[in-house]
C-alpha cells in the first residue's frame, strides 16, 4: 500500500466496546485505541486516529423535548458533533437505537439478492421510466467520468407524478424490489423509517450546534427529506481481477455526497471505505461493530455557511470477499431552497458565501448527468 495511506486504529479490546451496547457510561479504562477517550455520563467520543466514535444516545432521549438544549448530556454531544463536522465530516455512530437484527439483515438480504443468477437480478433492472431506480449492474453507475466496480440497487423516495412540477418528472417513480426474497421489501422499509429518524436526530446535534434551534432542519428544510439508498456489493478482488483493474481496483470513485447526511452500514469485517484528510492523506475508515459511518454532504456546507466542509470518500475493496455496503441519504426537501443560515453567517464574517440553490433542480441534474445512458 501506498505510504500516503493509513488506517484509524481499531479498539483492540473488543469486551470493552460492548459497554457501549449496554450503559449510557463509557469507561475509558480497559478501552486501548491508540487515542483518547473522553467520557462522562450518558455521552463519549472515541479518537480513532482522526474519526471520532459518537454515543448519540443522549440526543435521541431528548429529542421531543423543547428544553433538549439544556441537557447537559446532549451539550457535550452536540460540542462533539461540532468538532467532529469542522474537523473531519465524518464520525461513527454508536447508541443509535437501530435493532442489530435489521441492520444486520438487511446485509445478509443483500448478499443473498446479489449472489442470485444474473437473471433473476435483472427483472429489476434500473431504467429511466423507473425515475432510475432499480438494479445496476457492474460498471454502470459512473464517478468523475469512470465506471464504478460494482453493483447496486437504487431507491428514492417515491414520487407520484406532478408532485414537484417538471423538475421533479426524471424522478417519479416507485422502488424495485426482488420479488425472489418476499422479506426485502419489508425489511428495508422499515431500515428506512429507522434511517430517517436516526438522521432526524443526528441533525438536531447538529442544529444547535450551528447556533440554531433544534428544528432548524425541519419544515421547509428538511422535514419531508427527499431520501435516497443504495444497496452497494462491491466483488471480491482476485489476483487476475487486481491486475486487470485500473486505479488500483477503484470500487467507487472519489466524490463527496450531494445531500445533507449520510449514515454508511457497511459488513462489519472488511475495510473498503476510504477518506481523504485535510492533508490530502487517504484514510481506511476500518468497520467498527454495532456502529453506522456518518458523512456530511454539500448541502450542509452551504447552509453552514462553509463552516462545515463534506469529506472526500472513495471504495477500495482489495478483500478476497465480496463487501457490502448501504448508505442512506438524508436530503433536503425536494423544493427547499437551501443558502446560508443565519446564525452561520454570523459566525463566519456577517455576509453568505454562497448563492442559493433549490435542492431538486441540484439533485436532478446531478442523476441525469450519472445516468444519462439510460434515457
Amino acid at each position: 500500500m501506498a505510504s500516503d495511506f493509513k488506517s484509524f486504529p481499531v479498539i483492540g479490546n473488543s469486551t470493552s466496546l460492548s459497554h457501549f451496547h449496554s450503559c449510557d457510561r463509557v469507561i475509558a479504562r480497559g478501552l486501548r485505541t491508540g487515542g483518547l477517550v473522553i467520557s462522562a455520563g450518558g455521552w463519549s467520543l472515541v479518537h480513532l486516529g482522526e474519526a471520532s466514535l459518537i454515543y448519540v444516545r443522549p440526543l435521541s432521549r431528548k429529542c421531543n423535548d423543547p428544553k433538549m438544549a439544556e441537557d447537559s448530556g446532549v451539550f457535550e454531544v452536540v460540542n462533539l458533533l461540532d468538532q467532529a463536522c469542522k474537523e473531519s465530516g465524518f464520525f461513527y455512530v454508536k447508541g443509535h437505537g437501530v435493532p442489530d437484527h435489521i441492520v444486520q439483515g438487511v446485509r445478509d438480504l443483500s448478499h443473498e439478492f446479489f449472489g442470485l443468477p444474473y437473471e433473476e437480478k435483472l427483472k429489476i433492472k434500473m431504467s429511466a421510466s423507473s425515475g432510475y431506480r432499480g438494479y445496476q449492474v457492474m460498471g454502470e453507475n459512473i464517478t468523475q467520468g469512470k465506471p464504478d466496480m460494482h453493483e447496486a440497487i437504487d431507491a428514492y423516495k417515491e414520487v407520484e407524478p406532478g408532485r414537484y412540477g417538471d423538475r421533479a418528472a426524471p424522478l417519479e417513480g416507485s422502488n424495485l424490489w426482488p420479488n425472489h426474497l418476499p422479506s426485502f421489501k419489508v425489511l428495508f422499509e422499515e431500515y428506512i423509517d429507522h434511517m430517517k429518524d436516526l438522521s432526524r436526530i443526528i441533525l438536531k446535534g447538529i442544529a444547535l450546534a450551528l447556533g440554531g434551534s433544534p428544528n432548524t432542519f425541519e419544515g421547509e428544510r428538511a422535514g419531508d427529506p427527499f431520501w435516497g439508498m443504495r444497496i452497494i456489493g462491491y466483488p471480491e478482488c482476485t489476483d487476475i481481477r487486481r491486475i486487470e483493474m485500473q486505479d488500483d481496483g477503484i470500487g467507487c470513485g472519489a466524490h463527496t455526497d450531494y445531500g445533507l447526511l449520510t449514515l454508511v452500514n457497511q459488513d462489519d469485517d472488511i475495510a473498503a471505505l476510504q477518506v481523504r484528510n485535510r492533508s490530502g492523506q487517504w484514510i481506511w475508515a476500518a468497520p467498527i461493530p454495532g456502529t453506522f459511518v456518518c458523512n456530511i454532504g454539500d448541502m450542509l456546507k452551504v447552509w453552514s455557511n462553509g463552516l462545515y466542509e463534506p469529506t472526500l470518500h472513495r471504495v477500495i475493496n482489495n478483500s478476497p470477499r465480496y463487501r457490502i455496503s448501504i448508505p442512506f441519504f438524508f436530503e433536503p426537501n425536494f423544493d427547499a431552497v437551501v443558502e446560508p443560515l443565519d446564525s452561520c453567517k454570523e459566525m463566519t464574517g456577517g455576509t453568505a458565501k454562497f448563492e442559493p440553490v433549490v435542492y431538486g433542480d441540484h439533485l436532478a441534474g446531478k442523476v441525469l448527468n450519472n445516468f444519462a445512458k439510460y434515457d
